[in-house]
């Protein structure tokens, strides 16, 4: 189960996240959950395998929103540059290092909800 605790443990920014969430814990929590729960994650990785970088930047962009909002750092950061690099461009674009830091965050994340 998921706590505030592990959260800061993760390196999330609890005190922004609770405070776009009117300081309600249990409402807070269940957003992360929903969050990490994104489909977005695997169209991202689904358009990035394809060389779709419309997609790929479309996924990403969302995922900068919803992360951004929940003040999930450690996965916010990579998502953040991963959206940047993708930003106009239209053929392949190197990220294969982006793509696994934000699957090992999203995973760490993950294992949060299991524990």
């Amino acid at each position: 189960m998921i706590t505030i605790e592990k959260l800061k443990a993760f390196g999330a920014n609890v005190d922004e996240g609770l405070g776009r969430c009117f300081n309600n814990e249990a409402f807070y929590l269940r957003l992360v959950g929903m969050g990490l729960a994104d489909k977005n994650f695997d169209k991202l990785k689904d358009a990035l395998a394809a060389n779709n970088t419309e997609t790929a930047f479309e996924a990403a962009h969302a995922l900068k929103g919803a992360i951004g909002n929940l003040a999930l750092t450690p996965l916010y950061n990579p998502i953040n540059e991963l959206t940047e690099l993708l930003r106009g461009q239209s053929g392949p674009v190197a990220a294969d290092a982006l793509l696994e830091e934000i699957m090992a965050q999203l995973a760490k994340a993950r294992a949060m909800l299991e524990d």
